[in-house]
């Protein structure tokens, strides 16, 4: 394709949500996206709430065999703001699966790279936690 461009996004202080609905429209026309700073991205809500779910879903068993764990749930930043983009996109069709390929997510930002796209959404909320805080929760290293 021609005229495909790479869209670097910073994710400092936005809203995971609103971040991946943006970047999955992007990924879906086409662009290649990477996003930066994925530890500082905001999930809004209650803090207990929000480390008691994703605690619940680390500790799934499979209900036909318990000895089975699944299914599997990140624990890097990165990795959790990749699978929130992924719930926005319709990752089990063709034209999903080429959308999913075409994003990238990172912690920090290397050095050849600038954020071209700032997305200006504070919270309306004081009650927030860090994408970041949240992996230390779960127990990552980054």
């Amino acid at each position: 394709m021609v005229g495909i461009m790479t869209v670097v996004i910073n994710g400092e202080n936005v809203v995971v949500g609103r971040l991946a609905s943006k970047v999955a429209k992007l990924a879906l026309l086409g662009e290649e996206v990477i996003v930066v700073n994925a530890e500082k991205t905001i999930m809004t809500g209650n803090k207990e709430f929000i480390f008691a779910k994703y605690t619940q879903l680390r500790n799934r068993k499979s209900i036909s065999n318990p000895r089975r764990m699944g299914p599997k749930y990140p624990r890097r930043p990165d990795d959790i703001v990749r699978r929130i983009i992924r719930g926005m996109l319709p990752y089990k069709t063709p034209r999903g699966t080429e959308a999913f390929r075409k994003v990238k997510v990172m912690v920090g930002v290397p050095e050849n790279l600038t954020p071209n796209v700032e997305i200006n959404e504070t919270p309306n909320t004081n009650k927030y936690i860090t994408v970041g805080e949240l992996s230390k929760h779960l127990g990552a290293k980054f």
